[in-house]
Parts: C-alpha cells; sequence; structure tokens
C-alpha cells in the first residue's frame, strides 16, 4: 500500500461560512476524518501548510509547497495538495517549474463546494486524487478535478460554480476516472531524480490588450516589472494607431534587459503571429518572444521561474523557449 501525504492549504474545500462569506476553517485532519476511504486507497499522513483562500495565494506560497514535498520527499510514495479553485492552475503550473524530473506524483485538487456539506464534489475529487497519487504510473504535477487528470501546465479553470470547472488546454487529459477506475489515455515516463528550485521572482505583468490600449502603461510597469506577458487578440500582434508608439515602447521595454512575451487572450489554440501583418510585422523587427499554445498561467509562472535563475536575457530566453513538462507543445 503506498504512503501519501495530504499537504492542506486552504480554499473552497475546507471552508465554512463565517457569517460574511465562505473562508477556509477545516483542517486537513478534518478533511481526512470525512472522507474515511481514504484508508482503503492507501497510508495517509497529513500536514497543515497553511489555511487560505487561493485568491491570497502567491510566489511565497508555491515556494512553500514545493519545499514541502522536498522535505518529506523521501518519506513517501506521493503527495496531494489540497487547493482553492480560483488560482489551483498558476500553483499547477508553478510546481511544475520548482519541481522537475519528479517521479512521484503531486497532485492538486480541491471543490466547487466545501466538503462540510452533504452535496459537495469535494470527496470525489480527493478520493480520485489520492487514488491517482497511489498508482504506479503517476508521476510529475497534476491537477485531478471532476474525473480527470490534467498535465499541471495545461490546466485551467473554465467556469466558476459548475463541477466541471477545469479543463485541459490544447493537450488531452492523461488519463480519467470512469466508475472509480483510473483509465490512463496517455503513459508518461520521468528517469533520474528530482530537480527542486528555491526561488521565484514575482516582478511578471499581464498586459491585456483592449482597443486603444495606451503605451503610457509601459512607463507605469517598469518601475515594478522585469518581465510583461501581452495577451493580444487572436493570433497575436501588436496595434498601431496611426503611429508607431507601441513598436517603440516595445523596443525600450526589450533593449532595458526586460523580457516581453506574446500571448493571445484566446483560451484554445495558441497564438500564431506569422498569420496577419500587425504579427508578422512585429516579430520580425522586434524579435519577440511567443507563448504559442501555452497557457497564460503557465507563461507567468515559468517566467517568474525564469527570472530567479538568470540576469542573461539570451540564457532567459533559451529556458523560456525548451518546454518543461509538456508547457511547450510543437
Amino acid at each position: 500500500m503506498k504512503h501519501i501525504l495530504l499537504i492542506a492549504t486552504g480554499g473552497t474545500i475546507a471552508s465554512l461560512d463565517s457569517g460574511s462569506g465562505l473562508t477556509p476553517q477545516l483542517k486537513s485532519e478534518d478533511l481526512m476524518a470525512l472522507v474515511p476511504e481514504l484508508a482503503d486507497i492507501c497510508k495517509c499522513d497529513a500536514v497543515q501548510l497553511m489555511n487560505l483562500d487561493s485568491t491570497n495565494i502567491s510566489a511565497d506560497h508555491w515556494l512553500q509547497m514545493a519545499r514541502c514535498v522536498r522535505d518529506h520527499y523521501d518519506e513517501y510514495d506521493g503527495f496531494v495538495v489540497t487547493h482553492g479553485t480560483d488560482t489551483m492552475a498558476y500553483t499547477a503550473a508553478a510546481l511544475s517549474y520548482l519541481i522537475q524530473n519528479n517521479r512521484k506524483p503531486v497532485v492538486i485538487t480541491g471543490a466547487q463546494k466545501s466538503i462540510s456539506l452533504r452535496d459537495t464534489d469535494a470527496r470525489d475529487n480527493l478520493l480520485d486524487a489520492f487514488r491517482y497519487a497511489s498508482d504506479n504510473a503517476a508521476c510529475g504535477v497534476h491537477v485531478v478535478f471532476d474525473h480527470l487528470v490534467i498535465l499541471g501546465t495545461r490546466a485551467r479553470k473554465m467556469r466558476t460554480k459548475s463541477y466541471h470547472a477545469f479543463d485541459s488546454v490544447d493537450y488531452p487529459p492523461t488519463a480519467i476516472f470512469r466508475n472509480q477506475r483510473l483509465v490512463p489515455y496517455i503513459r508518461e515516463e520521468i528517469t533520474g531524480g528530482p530537480v527542486f528550485y528555491d526561488a521565484m521572482d514575482a516582478g511578471v505583468f499581464v498586459l491585456k490588450l483592449v482597443p486603444g490600449t495606451s503605451t503610457a502603461i509601459f512607463d507605469a510597469l517598469r518601475a515594478h516589472c522585469s518581465a510583461l506577458v501581452i495577451e493580444s487578440f487572436g493570433v497575436g500582434g501588436l496595434p498601431q494607431y496611426g503611429d508607431s508608439d507601441f513598436y517603440a515602447a516595445v523596443r525600450d521595454w526589450i533593449a532595458s534587459g526586460r523580457m516581453l512575451v506574446m500571448t493571445t487572450q484566446v483560451p484554445f489554440e495558441g497564438s500564431d503571429m506569422e498569420v496577419y501583418q500587425v504579427g508578422q510585422r512585429a516579430k520580425k523587427e522586434l524579435g519577440l518572444v511567443e507563448a504559442y499554445g501555452m497557457t497564460t498561467e503557465a507563461v507567468v509562472t515559468k517566467l517568474m521561474w525564469i527570472l530567479a535563475q538568470t540576469d542573461d536575457p539570451d540564457a532567459r530566453r533559451r529556458l523560456f523557449e525548451t518546454p518543461v513538462w509538456k508547457d511547450q507543445i510543437f
């Protein structure tokens, strides 16, 4: 029987009504006590790492989670992280960069309704997470939610209230649960040992373009950010509102040694700046880095990881363009 560690961080799954809205209050031992069937799946231990609404999760908390896995790595066969759904995709992507080449599963799950309720998705999600973490072939970072197993770099929350809250973006779920049985679609193999990282730089900003966006925003961001992600329209491009202001702003940003990555606001099918003149010209003249099919969550957290590894612009670009845990599909 596998030995799995539950790492509780809060979220809806652990929430109770405070009188002014839901807030995480249940502890790790409460979660386990409400799902006694876990004892039939594996040997379970638990640690309460934090108890936060996931809106309050930041890069420092991702580092704590990765450190917890690292500290207990030799003691357990796998790890289940309970987490709020709102930033779960960011956490899953971040842990994919902080814990690389990982042969032991790190499974992130949560719920749309508290585990304290009679009608909730929490118990099924928690049971599925432990079932997956106990599977002999499980490895790496995944989100397990509503009977889907999704790569940590491909998950995105697409619905605010439905139990089917998460989709796998431009990559199939690696497995599903059918009648409590794991059905694998894609077998993943990892050789060697894990590589842990212990630093992230949160100086990343996502600029979602709207028609008429002013380039003055670049001046405001320059004092606070080392990397900028521009969510452009459609397959991607820079606007030209009768002048070259955007080109000048982007050129100055890159010349200052900061990173800039182009992506799309559209959830599926990614960017392709070669299609239209507004994209092709910008990419050719400015030498822009393009995200293609990466999720915004993966782009943001990968940049946070990269910024903490090196100050060299060329090295940063190489790291960004090197796939990690299928964050980029070519």
